[in-house]
Order: structure tokens, then sequence, then C-alpha cells
């Protein structure tokens, strides 16, 4: 399957996964993918990230977390910035999520962070998504 935005590919299988109290998402891997899944379980969005292969392709295997066991953590996701329409942020105008609640995902040139490292960092950057 030839998807043209293959990060969008992912919060949307994400999105889907945790509406239908899935416990596991399968997502082919790359090495951004790998990046966003590893914010998302440092931040607590997600439980637990392993890397599977099936032959000669690699898939992310992501355990969603659940509240309780019913409520998903993950209550809402947003690709911001997309191939047809990038989003930049410089240093000082990094964007929050319901006002701190929630977490933006900033490519910068030291690698993909979370909104608050990169402000820390002093880094502006592509704004990838938002995560709430």
């Amino acid at each position: 399957m030839n998807v043209s935005d293959p990060i969008a590919d992912m919060l949307t299988r994400i999105r889907n996964a945790s509406r239908a109290r899935h416990t596991d998402v399968l997502v082919p891997a790359s090495r951004t993918k790998r990046e966003i899944a590893r914010i998302l379980q440092e931040e607590g969005f997600i439980e637990d990230v392993a890397e599977t292969r099936d032959g000669p392709r690699a898939y992310l295997q992501i355990r969603l977390k659940y509240v309780g066991g019913k409520a998903p953590v993950v209550s809402g996701l947003k690709r911001i910035s997309k191939p047809g329409l990038r989003v930049y942020a410089g240093k000082t105008d990094i964007p929050r999520v319901l006002g701190g609640l929630g977490i933006v995902i900033v490519s910068t040139s030291q690698g993909i962070m979370t909104g608050s490292q990169a402000r820390k960092a002093q880094l502006g950057g592509e704004v990838l998504a938002y995560v709430w």
C-alpha cells in the first residue's frame, strides 16, 4: 500500500485503535515513527512499543494505554504539518496544546522532540502533530 503521508497514517491507526478499544496496533516502521512512538511512550500516552519483523518488513507494535481499563489515554491526535502544507515554528512560536495538558511533537535540527524540550533547547522546527 502506497501512503502519501506515513505519519498521518500512523496517527490515524492509533486514533482508530484507541476508539475501538484495541490493546495493540501494528504500524509499518520507520525512523521517524520510532521517534514519535518513543515520545508518546515517554509522555505516558502509550504503554509500550516493540519492533517486530515479518520477513523483510519491520513493524512497530504499539500497546495502547487505558485509564481504568476503559477510557483511552489518547483522547486526540492531530497532524499539523502535511505534505501539501508544511508548518514551521520558531523557537519562540512553538504552540501549547490545551494550555499545557497536551504535547506538541516538533521535528528540529537536533531530532524529533516535544515542544517543551524544543523550548528548553531554544530550537524551532516543523510542527508534526498535537497529542492530548
